[in-house]
């Protein structure tokens, strides 16, 4: 999986697929122990996919790019939802945060791609109902 503007020679990248989930890092010390597994954390409501946990991501050092790429079920959008109102979340102590998003139709896959670390280690494909132009959620 390529980080546009990244050499791929330069990119460490971590598959799980049983939760077709996929991790692609550029920083300067990638920890043994970071990889991906499959969550024991209960979902939240508008989940389309099973969470994901980030083994070891504040371990992670020097970070140029970490790209987020989650699998996610169409069908479990709510009804009138765009297919595009998908977004990657991340877990953090106020809840679930949707990080700058990017959709493949064709793949039903969500995909972030960030600078730093992302601000927690457990992850989910999930129901973006936040309004674009004030980022406010609409429920």
């Amino acid at each position: 999986m390529a980080i546009p503007g990244y050499d791929s020679s330069n990119v460490a990248e971590y598959t799980l697929e049983s939760a077709g989930a996929r991790v692609a890092l550029v920083a300067g010390v990638v920890p043994d122990e970071f990889d991906l597994e499959k969550s024991g954390v209960e979902a939240p409501v508008d989940a389309l996919a099973d969470p994901v946990d980030l083994s070891a991501v504040d371990e992670l050092k020097a970070i140029e790019a970490v790209s987020i790429s989650l699998v996610y079920d169409p069908s479990r959008l709510p009804p009138g939802a765009s297919p595009t109102d998908v977004a990657v979340a991340v877990e953090t102590e106020e809840g679930w945060e949707p990080l700058e998003s990017t959709v493949d139709l064709e793949e039903t896959t969500v995909t972030a791609v960030l600078n730093d670390r992302p601000p927690g280690s457990t992850v989910v494909a999930g129901y973006d109902d936040r309004d674009e132009e004030s980022g406010e959620s609409g429920t």
